[in-house]
């Protein structure tokens, strides 16, 4: 009996081990990829796949995808999410969720903060000529991008936590990241921006949640052992 029970403490720990590393890997990955887009596509200017997608973009548009995406790119803009965003902390506020509440906010308003520095370090101008008002801020990385995917994220590690069977919180993860990465190919699609400020934006924004997540949960846990002390 107390070699099995080694065993199983030693396959415990290879699992979370193997999870650990893997979302290193992952974090590296997106800030890579990131680092990777800034050099070559603002600060090289080398703009030969944003052309491409834009072309491609062009080619297969219409009125009726125009205005579908105008409508979906709302919901990834500050005024909506502002909002939703001041919603769900409040209710995890007001049902005493506390930890819950300030990883909302500290997740969104952090990451708010670096995408407007990042966008005043690189100043990359948007493309030309949008289906929309034009716009005066700078386009690197993608704003709506930056914020959807963090809310997303957010709705989808809550959701995940929930009694729900695992099917529907696979599906319900699955639901809300297509919604992200749909608000983010409706800015390349109304020509508010390059594909490569969107995508750096998901980089970005996955290495974010990434990194608070787990400091999230490093503070869950020290104050759980704290408080059985």
């Amino acid at each position: 009996m107390p070699g099995s029970k080694m065993t199983n403490k030693k396959t415990i720990l290879t699992s979370l081990s193997i999870k650990a590393i893997s979302l290193l890997l992952l974090f590296l990955a997106c800030l890579l990829i990131f680092v990777y887009i800034a050099d070559e596509s603002v600060l090289e200017n080398e703009n030969a796949f944003d052309l491409q997608v834009m072309k491609w973009v062009a080619a297969h548009s219409s009125s009726q995808l125009v205005h579908i995406m105008s409508v979906v790119t709302f919901f990834g803009s500050s005024t909506f999410l502002f909002v939703a965003t001041a919603l769900l902390a409040g209710y995890y506020f007001y049902t005493k969720h506390w930890h819950y509440g300030m990883l909302i906010l500290i997740i969104s308003i952090s990451s708010t903060g670096i995408m407007f520095l990042l966008k005043q370090f690189f100043k990359r101008q948007r493309p030309l000529h949008p289906f929309g008002k034009s716009l005066a801020n700078y386009s690197f990385p993608s704003g709506h991008s930056v914020s959807s995917f963090i809310f997303c994220s957010i709705l989808a590690y809550l959701f995940w936590h929930t009694k729900a069977s695992k099917a529907v919180r696979i599906a319900g993860v699955c639901a809300l990241m297509f919604c992200s990465l749909l608000i983010g190919f409706s800015r390349i699609v109304l020509n508010y921006h390059f594909a490569t400020d969107v995508i750096a934006g998901f980089s970005f924004s996955l290495a974010w949640v990434l990194l608070c997540f787990w400091v999230m949960k490093r503070y869950i846990t020290y104050n759980s052992k704290a408080g059985a002390l």
